[in-house]
């Protein structure tokens, strides 16, 4: 008896289906010998991880100034701001930036890390501080051996030659 009562329903049940729920499409029904097959179109719920910076090359911005400061009709600069899809900041923003008299600030800056310019004397410098610093712990070691020498051989009596006596250095 329920079986009766599909079969019967059946060809209005693709328009109900349809109004209950707006993801199955009715236009895409097949038919395949006795059985009819309703195939459900589904949205990609798939959003974009992070949304694309839009980036301005300086010519781009001139050209928009230039049509900016050309419209003269009332709503023409916001038909040109719709048309290209910028924000009436970006305008402001970019007169500031051309009033500067500033070139690059018209060119987009590159974002992230900045490259490090190594300069070859700093990296000299660096390499020669660091052969004193293993000169300087190489002296104080001798002195200090030196210092031992000197106590040694006044603890024992023996006469150590200067180098004005004509020693050996």
């Amino acid at each position: 008896m329920i079986a009766k009562k599909n079969k019967a329903s059946s060809g209005n049940n693709e328009a109900s289906l349809s109004a209950e729920n707006p993801w199955i499409d009715v236009a895409k029904t097949r038919d395949s010998s006795s059985q009819r097959v309703l195939e459900v179109v589904q949205p990609n719920p798939e959003v974009p991880d992070k949304a694309v910076r839009r980036r301005f090359t300086a010519e781009y911005k001139r050209r928009i100034l230039t049509l900016a400061d050309a419209c003269t009709e009332t709503g023409s600069l916001g038909a040109l701001l719709r048309r290209e899809g910028l924000y009436a900041s970006n305008l402001n923003t970019w007169r500031y930036q051309s009033e500067r008299g500033v070139l690059s600030a018209l060119t987009p800056k590159k974002r992230g890390r900045k490259e490090s310019v190594r300069d070859p004397l700093v990296a000299e410098n660096e390499k020669l501080r660091r052969e004193n610093e293993r000169i300087t712990k190489r002296l104080r070691q001798a002195e200090i051996i030196i210092d031992v020498q000197k106590k040694v051989s006044q603890i024992l009596g023996i006469q150590l030659a200067t180098p004005e006596e004509g020693g050996t250095d």
